[in-house]
């Protein structure tokens, strides 16, 4: 079990291992199945390395298309100027390794009377459980106008990869002076606190190369994690420079436009120089196609196994399932993948999966060397995950010191979940 999140472990330097977020610990297993897992990002890749350890004789598949996987968190930088992409890329030779078989296609069907998945090249594979980790799709139908095509001009950058270097060469390409437009969702969304960050890392490049700029967020909420966080350290940072425009005040984006790059919002429209459009979101397509999400488009499962309460034998964790309290990052998709490992373990051996308790911390950054974080416990309540104990942030009011520190602590914090998860 692991100890409550304190202002002091969780704000002044929380450990690189418990950054990740804490799960069960596994049993090893005596009994043999076949587990495939769908998707090998955090959450697969966690879940699929954490099951193959508990029990060397599991037959553990991992479906997932891209040979490398492309991390969004730190992509941000990324966009900013202040890392390379190849920082973000993971492979899955050392998953292969301890055994796991890494199939290099997308997932296509799912039958769940024979328990059996299907990939793009029509190869089969049966299941006694099935982990879904498919992350989000972008529910497009609720931003009338956009699509595939419109990304190519108002990129979202949601997905690591190329939309990430897309977004990036348009604010090399702006002129001075120019606007950058930052459209963000209403939750639930992938890392609520992550456009708030990209806010902030545009306005860092923009400040050191184009000082005449400036971002213009159109927001369809009118509070956000952390706000008091961001609002002081954009005006300690950026002066006037980035504009946030609230729910209330007009700010939630109704459709756009690619032909003309204009955002239509409930009180006005807006053509920026460089638009991110952030879609609406929902869980990964091939939920769906297994029946796992419902009408919200999102997963509801059981908390202590993270069994779909729609479909029997398959377990759903990370960003498309419905956590409740617990946000949707990589840190509790790591989790997540751990502890739905120790409940496959514990149920093919016929005994009851222990409730799990996440502990952990998110980090954003501002600037270079200047970052802050939000720790919390989480455990199931109900039908969903409730934060126990009180979430932990930084204080708005702490030295740069701390800003320092936590930045170097979120860089150690990615380089700690990126090797669990992928080695």
């Amino acid at each position: 079990m692991n100890a409550p999140v304190t202002r002091r472990n969780a704000v002044l330097g929380i450990t690189a291992a418990a950054t990740s977020l804490a799960a069960p610990s596994i049993l090893r297993a005596q009994s043999a199945g076949r587990i495939v897992v769908v998707g090998g990002g955090f959450g697969g890749a966690a879940s699929a390395r954490a099951l193959k350890r508990a029990d060397a004789k599991l037959q553990v598949t991992l479906i997932e298309p891209n040979k490398t996987f492309i991390s969004c968190p730190f992509s941000n930088e990324v966009i900013a100027g202040l890392r390379e992409i190849e920082a973000q890329q993971f492979g899955y030779d050392k998953l292969a390794a301890e055994g796991i078989s890494v199939v290099a296609q997308a997932a296509t069907t799912i039958d769940t009377q024979k328990r059996s998945v299907t990939a793009a090249d029509g190869a089969a594979f049966g299941y006694d459980r099935l982990v879904l980790s498919p992350g989000i799709d972008f529910h497009v139908e609720a931003l009338p106008g956009y699509d595939d095509a419109a990304s190519e001009k108002m990129p979202h950058a949601w997905k690591a990869g190329a939309q990430t270097l897309l977004l990036r060469r348009q604010l090399e390409a702006m002129a001075d002076g120019g606007t950058v437009a930052i459209a963000i969702p209403a939750n639930p969304s992938r890392c609520p606190p992550a456009p708030y960050e990209r806010a902030s890392l545009i306005a860092h490049y923009l400040k050191t190369a184009k000082p005449r700029s400036k971002v213009l967020i159109l927001d369809a909420k009118d509070a956000f994690s952390q706000q008091r966080l961001f609002e002081r350290a954009w005006k300690e940072l950026y002066g006037d420079m980035i504009e946030r425009v609230a729910l209330s005040q007009g700010g939630r984006v109704t459709s756009v436009d690619p032909a003309s790059k204009t955002i239509v919002t409930e009180f006005g429209n807006y053509t920026p120089d460089v638009a991110n459009v952030i879609p609406p979101q929902r869980a990964g397509r091939i939920a769906e196609i297994a029946g796992a999400a419902d009408a919200t488009g999102w997963c509801p499962i059981d908390p202590v196994t993270f069994e779909s309460k729609l479909v029997k034998d398959i377990h759903v964790i990370g960003d498309a399932c419905l956590g409740g309290g617990i946000p949707k990052s990589a840190s509790a998709a790591s989790a997540q993948g751990k502890a739905c490992a120790a409940a496959i373990i514990a149920l093919l051996a016929g005994r009851t999966p222990e409730a799990p308790r996440l502990t952990g911390v998110c980090y954003t950054t501002v600037a270079p060397g200047y970052g802050f974080s939000l720790a919390g416990n989480y455990q199931p309540k109900g039908d969903i995950f409730a934060e126990v104990e009180g979430g932990v942030t930084s204080p708005v009011d702490a030295p740069r010191e701390l800003r320092a520190r936590e930045a170097a602590e979120a860089e150690r914090w990615f380089q700690t979940v990126t090797a669990d998860c992928f080695g």
